[in-house]
């Protein structure tokens, strides 16, 4: 890999050089913005808002929930101040002021170290308390780098016997499974591990939902496979970091080969769905169709090698 695309890292509490915005202008403080970035492709940002820029906040927070308040003898939103800040619950304010303060203060650090999010970050809060900065973590990460080599070679090596036309012999076909293998082991990634954590998740609530629709509960379903939660999540999570990998390499291959998916493509796809209520459903997500469209050409493609 060459230097400029080795991941950014750094000794805890350093920042590296080039990757710090932001710093505050009071004595001592820390810089407002530093991002880490780790060898699995996770980005770590910190975020640390003086003080001051905090209150602030908090006072556009508290202007704006006064004018909710009611009170005997006063309209709505006339109520005075003083009296009004009485009848707020202290702790909605602060949860109002922090998903303030750290959606602005995410995008802010997200823009200022040119950082290119994938997946909605996981919140830390370092610390947060009256009259002293806000600091939290925000765990996200970027595209995972991929490299493929050769792989159409090592398919057509596959491919090669099945279409040897033999008199007598029926045909035999290499199934996609082994293909899909043999292109996976050409291909070069890491998936990041908060990638890999959501994806898991996605999948064991899918489980979990399919199990409530069949009656059954989860220690039902794990002493019939004689397993433990711990041995479920970690066979997930193998599971999810293996179809990331293959969603990310179909990807790059479409990319790589300009495979496109044309309007008419959405439309014979949606027209072949009979059930009307389900063809309106997912009409909703022309995108997603046009996803799944073009891993299946890619699929094809891969087949036809």
């Amino acid at each position: 890999m060459a230097d400029e695309d080795k991941p950014t890292s750094t000794p805890a509490g350093q920042t590296p050089a080039g990757d710090s915005v932001g710093a505050s202008p009071l004595g001592g403080a820390k810089q407002r913005y530093s991002v880490e970035k780790k060898e699995d492709g996770t980005v770590e940002i910190k975020v640390a808002v003086p003080a001051l820029d905090a209150e602030k906040v908090k006072e556009e927070i508290i202007g704006e929930l006064v004018k909710q308040v009611e009170a005997p003898g006063f309209r709505k939103g006339s109520v005075p101040r003083d009296l009004a800040e009485q009848q707020l619950n202290p702790q909605s304010v602060k949860e109002e002021v922090l998903k303030k303060l750290i959606s602005n203060e995410y995008v802010a650090a997200v823009k200022a170290l040119s950082v290119n999010p994938i997946v909605n970050p996981r919140i830390h809060i370092e610390q947060f308390t009256e009259g002293t900065p806000l600091e939290f973590t925000a765990e996200t990460c970027e595209e995972p780098k991929i490299e493929i080599k050769n792989y159409k070679d090592e398919v057509k090596k596959i491919t090669a016997a099945s279409k040897i036309v033999v008199p007598g012999k029926e045909e035999k076909k290499v199934g996609l499974d082994k293909i899909l293998e043999t292109v996976l082991a050409s291909t070069n990634i890491t998936i990041p591990q908060i990638l890999i954590d959501q994806e898991t998740d996605r999948l064991l609530s899918q489980l979990l939902d399919e199990l409530k629709r069949l009656g059954i509960s989860l220690d039902q379903y794990l002493s019939s496979r004689s397993k433990n939660a711990d041995q479920l999540r970690s066979e997930y999570n193998e599971r999810a970091e293996k179809d990331l990998k293959l969603e990310f390499t179909l990807r790059k291959i479409a990319d790589d080969e300009k495979i496109a998916v044309e309007q008419k493509d959405i439309e014979q796809a949606l027209a072949a769905i009979k059930d009307e209520k389900e063809r309106a459903q997912v009409s909703q997500n022309p995108y997603l169709v046009a996803a799944i469209i073009r891993q299946q050409k890619t699929l094809d493609f891969l087949a036809a090698l």
